[in-house]
Formats: structure tokens, C-alpha cells, sequence
């Protein structure tokens, strides 16, 4: 059996919000040809994201958001929903697509098809809350997953890990208060969104780090702060909002991870998921804007996916 699943769809490359913008088309061809050039494409079960539907992602939004969302789609050009956020002719295609394909990836997991996969879409997804697209971000594409994973695999417990270096404040909205999921996420802060230091409720393990913080502080807050929770809630299936913004090279933020941080962390979510969730991982590409350092942490997070 082929370990781990890469799943993603042209459509993803539909959705533009303007020339030189961060969030491009262009991190996913980085990613493309990285996964290539490391001979990682013979390694990997390949799979076409599907559509998600409004009521999958009606599970993790009101509906009639989503069907607002769908619908205010421009005929052509582009249309800022804030200034961060916009859509263009095709943005609906990759949105529905880059939420598709986590419920895809929960769907070969719990068949055991593969054990872990990893989607590599855009647009991202956990700065979206239940009734606002925000942070370049329209449907949240790590809750889809987890609600589907509920809904349709009958799971109790789930565990969704964040290290992008933005708050994922829309995961929190989201699952804020219910104890089926607990959400542990490292995040620079004082930094966009300005969030997640509030009185977090009590399923939200949220330690905000600041500017500069290494892979040694990072390490530290992994092992004695996550592991203790993660292991404590023992999820049937961990989900990733894997975001590598937090990157020493990427200028979105001030963090100084590197890719053999990457490869820790996930080797430690590995253990995690075998001891209690059947090896069970779906990671789901957040953020990453420098195409060099993107691409790298990429392929060194699925070569430790994969075991290879």
C-alpha cells in the first residue's frame, strides 16, 4: 500500500486576487515541480480533489453563507470581499475544490486506502470563519474535513494542529466550546489576525509566540505543552493546517522555523496518530509565500508523511 495520498486539482490554479499578490497560483507549481525534482511523485498515491457540496461545507458554515460566497462570484476582474480578500471568475472552482479535497483525504484514511495524505490547494482556509471569508480565505478547509470526518465516519474525537504562523482564528471560531476537537496551534503574536490570546476555551491550546522564536522553542512547546493535550483528548484522527509562512525565509511573518522543524513536528504527530488514531493523519496546506522555502518544506513534510 502506497503510505500517503497527494491530493489537489487544477482548479486550484483558477484563483487570482491580483498581480503580485502572495497567495498565487505559483506556490503550487513551486510545489509541483520540488515533488518532482525529489523523485517524491514515485512514492505517492496522486488523487483529484472533488467538488465539496454546500452541505458539506454547510456543516462548518451556515448555508446561507456559502450559497452567498458561491453566487458572489464576478464575471470577470476581481472583487475584494476585505482588502485581503478577493474573488475573481474562478475563485469559487478552487475553493470548492480545496475544500473537496479534505474530505476526500478523510475519506481514504478511515477506508485505510492510504494512512496519511496531504492536499496541496489554495486557496487556504483557517483564517475563514463560520459567517466570514477573511485572510485569503473563504471556506475553512481543515473544519470541512473535521466535520465530515464526524458526520460521515462517525469519529468522536479530533485533533487539528496549526503551526502556520497566523492565528488560524476562523478553526477557532468554528469549533470554539465543542469538546469533540481540540485545536493546538503555535502563532506569532502581537500579528494578523490579532486573535487567539483572548480567554480561549478550554478544547483551544493556543500558545502565541513572539517574533524570532526558533525550532529549540518551538520543539519545547510541542513536547510539553501540546503532546501532554493531544494526548489527553487521544483523537481518532489528527487534521493539519499545515502553513509554512512560519518559515525563517518567508517575509509574510518574524518566525524562524526551518524544514528539519517540519519534519520533527510531523514525525511527532505521526507517533501520536499511531498510538491512538490508527495512523490516521490529513494535512492540509495553509500558508507559505516565499516559493523556494515553501516548496522544500513541503516535499521534507511529506518525505516524514511517508516515512521515506
Amino acid at each position: 500500500m502506497t503510505a500517503t495520498a497527494f491530493i489537489t486539482h487544477k482548479d486550484c490554479w483558477l484563483h487570482e486576487m491580483g498581480p503580485y499578490h502572495p497567495e498565487c497560483a505559483d506556490r503550487l507549481s513551486a510545489i509541483n515541480d520540488r515533488l518532482i525534482a525529489a523523485g517524491m511523485d514515485l512514492f505517492l498515491a496522486f488523487h483529484d480533489a472533488p467538488v465539496a457540496t454546500v452541505e458539506q461545507l454547510s456543516r462548518a458554515h451556515p448555508q446561507e453563507h456559502v450559497e452567498g460566497l458561491l453566487a458572489n462570484v464576478p464575471e470577470s476582474g476581481i472583487r475584494h470581499l476585505d482588502p485581503d480578500t478577493a474573488v475573481c471568475p474562478g475563485s469559487m472552482k478552487a475553493a470548492v475544490r480545496a475544500a473537496g479535497a479534505g474530505i476526500l483525504a478523510v475519506d481514504l484514511v478511515m477506508s485505510k486506502e492510504v494512512e496519511n495524505a496531504f492536499c496541496a490547494v489554495r486557496p487556504p482556509g483557517h483564517h475563514a470563519e463560520k459567517a466570514k471569508a477573511m485572510g485569503f480565505c473563504f471556506f475553512n478547509n481543515v473544519a470541512v474535513a473535521a466535520h465530515h470526518a464526524m458526520a460521515e465516519h462517525g469519529l468522536e474525537r479530533v485533533a487539528i494542529i496549526d503551526f502556520d504562523v497566523h492565528h488560524g482564528n476562523g478553526t477557532e471560531d468554528i469549533f470554539k466550546d465543542d469538546p469533540r476537537v481540540m485545536m493546538a496551534s503555535i502563532f506569532q503574536h502581537p500579528f494578523y489576525p490579532y486573535s487567539g490570546t483572548d480567554n480561549p476555551a478550554p478544547n483551544m491550546v493556543n500558545v502565541p509566540v513572539p517574533a524570532g522564536t526558533r525550532g529549540d522553542a518551538f520543539r519545547q512547546i510541542v513536547t510539553d505543552i501540546w503532546m501532554p493535550a493531544l494526548r489527553k483528548h487521544n483523537p481518532q484522527l489528527i487534521v493539519i493546517s499545515a502553513g509554512f509562512d512560519s518559515h525563517y525565509e518567508d517575509d509574510m511573518g518574524s518566525l524562524g522555523l526551518v524544514e528539519a522543524d517540519y519534519v520533527w513536528v510531523t514525525e511527532q504527530l505521526r507517533a501520536l496518530a499511531d498510538e491512538c488514531a490508527e495512523k490516521r493523519i490529513v494535512s492540509i496546506l495553509e500558508g507559505g509565500y516565499a516559493l523556494s522555502s515553501l516548496a522544500r518544506s513541503v516535499v521534507s513534510h511529506i518525505k516524514a508523511l511517508a516515512d521515506i
